[in-house]
């Protein structure tokens, strides 16, 4: 009985989709035809079959567009901030490229080199890595960044490393772990005030000491955690960035162990960029993690994108303190990143495992990297100082921060008052890429500008890797072009 009941219920399923499928309408071509593409194919072109019930036609329902109203504005809030400012320049200069136009690329801040053919033959071998992995990355992975961490004065465990895709989101993962208002050094990166405004926190600034970029006034600092305490918003968190970025400089150990001492007496988390350690232009030079003076209280990320060039890579770590807060914010950045990106990409940690673990090829790459930035640096800062800008020598990295204070009165008669108005005034005359200093936490008629020198090492690979290894980089083609070309533009902008 079961399965003669079973057998009519079928027959009765089949008679109904017949039924449904046999109701044709003849209409003329009008819009209802357009707007449904996913329909496929009519059987002719005034034709659409649609289903029937019970032998009546379902009535065709008009496009909701067309009988609502339109979606109202969103709401604004804390998380709409713009495009980064140095992917928007990087994406004017690709539209003036386009056009046929000229361009000199200094806005953007990448490392302008080839990738490493070791590491791109790890990432190839890796390839069949489809699987998800740990959320902070393979054991592997962290034991090599532990390493590398090791090696340069911070003892570290890799159950206190955490992975992700780049520095950049670990450090929005840290700042919503943190909760709380967090210091900033003016002038700072700029996605540090963007991220802590899309998290619904206030980033705070704080100047930098005077030549010593990328971390905050010791006294300022502990004037604004006074301050916030006693309005009832208390700071728990301060960024630096060891070396900086924009400025090109490096904080003195003077400078670090004065801000350890106020983040101790405030109670302060210090969150340590060092993303361009690896990139301090002179080897020799003193250089002092807060990790190794508050090891309790410090947070050190790093990525790939600016020693080794693999910024389309997109791999960072983050050395968490020991203790009951590395414990606490361990717990929290993984529940963070399981909801956001899962887990780092399985291909690209087995070939950051071997960059992590230096060998010999890897120091050597960093090595020649490190010699070209800074011979570049220097002289595109030379330039900047010979045309009458003031500007602190560069230290690290491939930026330079001229100050065109001299040229004020001179560009104020020209209608260029802020720093904003002045690059945007460079690209449009002159193809020009730079970034305003008001990009990074500075006044608007703060008229500084960071210039990013290692995009014109080369148009293809084989340039880039013939001027990394060129005994004068400057006088490699693309290099000596673009250092006249500067030069040329400063004379006709300046006075």
């Amino acid at each position: 009985m079961l399965g003669l009941a079973y057998a009519g219920q079928r027959a009765s399923v089949r008679n109904d989709a017949r039924s449904l499928m046999t109701s044709t309408i003849l209409l003329p071509r009008s819009k209802e035809l357009l707007a449904m593409p996913w329909a496929g194919p009519n059987p002719s072109p005034f034709a659409i079959t649609r289903p029937a019930v019970d032998g009546a036609p379902l009535p065709l329902l008009a496009p909701l567009s067309s009988a609502l109203a339109p979606p109202a504005p969103l709401p604004d809030s804390v998380a709409c901030v713009p495009v980064s400012a140095t992917l928007a320049v990087n994406d004017a200069l690709a539209a003036r490229r386009q056009r046929g136009q000229p361009v000199l690329p200094f806005g953007f801040g990448e490392a302008g080199l080839p990738v490493l053919p070791l590491l791109k033959d790890e990432l190839a071998a890796a390839a069949c890595r489809g699987g998800y992995g740990p959320v902070a990355g393979s054991p592997e992975l962290r034991a090599a960044a532990a390493g590398y961490w090791s090696r340069r004065g911070l003892p570290t465990s890799p159950g206190s490393v955490v992975a992700g895709p780049g520095s950049k989101a670990l450090l929005y993962a840290l700042l919503l772990a943190i909760g709380s208002d967090v210091a900033v050094p003016r002038p700072s990166w700029v996605s540090y005030a963007a991220q802590a405004r899309i998290t619904g926190l206030a980033p705070r600034f704080v100047p930098a000491p005077a030549g010593h970029g990328g971390s905050c006034d010791p006294a300022g600092l502990a004037k604004l955690a006074a301050d916030s305490r006693a309005a009832g918003r208390p700071l728990r968190a301060v960024i630096v960035t060891l070396p900086d970025n924009p400025t090109g400089t490096v904080a003195t150990p003077a400078d670090v162990v004065e801000l350890c001492q106020v983040a101790a007496r405030h109670d302060l988390i210090i969150i340590s960029d060092e993303i361009y350690r690896d990139l301090i232009h002179d080897p020799g030079m003193p250089f002092l993690s807060p990790a190794q003076v508050a090891p309790e209280r410090t947070i050190v990320t790093t990525a790939l994108s600016k020693s080794l060039a693999l910024g389309g890579w997109r791999l960072g770590a983050a050395r968490l303190p020991a203790g009951d807060l590395g414990t606490v914010l361990r717990e929290r950045v993984l529940g963070i990143g399981s909801e956001i990106w899962s887990a780092p990409v399985a291909p690209i940690q087995a070939a950051a495992t071997v960059a992590f673990s230096e060998p010999e090829p890897v120091r050597e790459r960093i090595a020649l990297s490190r010699s070209l930035h800074a011979t570049v640096a220097r002289a595109v800062a030379g330039i900047c100082a010979d045309a009458g800008l003031l500007l602190p020598a560069p230290q690290a990295s491939f930026y330079v921060y001229p100050d065109f204070d001299p040229w004020r009165g001179w560009l104020r008669s020209r209608g260029l008052t802020t720093s904003a108005q002045l690059a945007e005034h460079l690209i449009s005359r002159y193809g020009l890429g730079a970034l305003p200093g008001s990009a990074f936490g500075e006044e608007p008629d703060a008229l500084r500008l960071r210039m990013a020198t290692a995009m014109i090492y080369g148009d293809t690979d084989a340039e880039r890797e013939a001027t990394l290894t060129a005994s004068d980089p400057l006088a490699a083609p693309t290099v000596a072009a673009a250092l006249e070309r500067l030069a040329e533009i400063l004379a006709d902008l300046g006075p």
